[in-house]
């Protein structure tokens, strides 16, 4: 088992930002990679925060991630907007894309908005908790272009990607519901975490490259490679298969076949269709009691057990609460590779011990 480390999400942040606007990022785009890699971390989604620098590092490196680029409007049909990110970050792409949509959805009552060629975007609730924050309802189609890692039921080797689905509907007064989720059993970026950690993951979730079931993460990380299974068998993969084409070809991207897929190559590109909705354009005055008279129904089920009963988004928060309480775990491994990145970037050596103490 590799030490983990507790590191304050302040500081942390400062740590993020100070890399990419070492690597070359301009101000605010080092502050939006900061501000959603963080926050991944802080809502208990490991495998889309401060880890995942390295895998951008290196796609810097290899020429495919290019800084400093901003989402071009190609088509506006009005309520719905088609958007070329450019291979720019994906944490500055789908911030644009939200905001131009909010704007849309809020002055007509409803939005579409297609985000293709984008680096990653990270943890799509990030994107509907910015829409929930205008008070507007999302839905979130998202594939993982080129980028196969997942066997579609019934098979045995990996064809596409992760490929997420995320929607939210905001409350009155409390957070919003959100359901985000993979339609692999678990992401890609989970089993990176079990690796560096050098534990296993639970049974159920991959196979090796012979299509038979194994515990062991490494197989999504090393050759011979194996591949993530969707959840809920054919349901899962019914799920992923509509995100590749509503997120990838609706969107004006592409989808996962022999012309797109990468060759050793650590770029992670998304396609996005989002459709956004403003409560206030439907005839609902009881919308948010009805909601709410829901939730306090479901929840006053006996429990089977010792957890209680949650709703969509809960288990974010309190993870939130308890890592700005005692900061955000990082095992040694996925710190030092962290602190490796930030070498590459060309952060000078004093700075970076400086916040390699963060770690002592």
């Amino acid at each position: 088992m590799s030490t983990v480390y507790r590191i304050n999400s302040s500081d942390l942040h400062q740590f993020v930002q100070a890399i990419w606007l070492c690597a070359g990022s301009a101000a605010e785009e080092a502050r939006l990679v900061a501000d959603h890699l963080v926050a991944a971390n802080l809502a208990g989604h490991d495998s889309h925060g401060v880890g995942m620098i390295p895998s951008y590092m290196a796609s810097l490196a290899q020429g495919h991630l290019q800084l400093n680029q901003r989402p071009v409007v190609e088509k506006d049909a009005g309520a719905v907007l088609t958007l070329n990110a450019r291979n720019g970050f994906g944490q500055v792409a789908a911030w644009e894309a939200m905001r131009l949509g909010i704007e849309r959805a809020e002055k007509l009552g409803i939005a579409a908005v297609g985000l293709h060629h984008s680096h990653h975007i990270g943890r799509i609730g990030h994107w509907a908790e910015q829409c929930a924050a205008a008070g507007l309802v999302s839905f979130h189609f998202v594939n993982v272009m080129g980028d196969p890692m997942v066997a579609p039921f019934g098979g045995s080797d990996r064809r596409f990607g992760t490929n997420p689905f995320c929607a939210v509907f905001p409350r009155r007064n409390a957070k919003p519901l959100l359901l985000d989720f993979a339609t692999s059993g678990i992401a890609y970026g989970k089993t990176r975490v079990a690796w560096n950690k050098g534990v296993e993951v639970a049974p159920g979730y991959l196979i090796d490259h012979q299509g038979q079931g194994t515990t062991q993460p490494g197989v999504m990380h090393q050759p011979p490679f194996g591949a993530l299974l969707p959840f809920g068998l054919h349901k899962g993969y019914a799920l992923a298969t509509m995100c590749e084409i509503l997120g990838g070809a609706l969107s004006g991207g592409r989808t996962t076949h022999d012309a797109t897929v990468q060759k050793e190559s650590s770029a992670i590109f998304n396609c996005m269709t989002t459709i956004i909705l403003n409560p206030d354009a439907f005839d609902a005055p009881a919308m948010q009691d009805e909601a709410e008279a829901f939730i306090a129904w479901v929840k006053r089920s006996p429990q089977s057990g010792e957890a209680p009963i949650q709703v969509p988004g809960e288990w974010e928060e309190a993870n939130r609460e308890a890592r700005e309480r005692s900061g955000i775990p990082l095992d040694a491994t996925s710190w030092q590779q962290i602190c490796q990145a930030a070498k590459q970037a060309g952060m000078p050596e004093d700075a970076l011990n400086t916040f390699r103490a963060m770690a002592g």
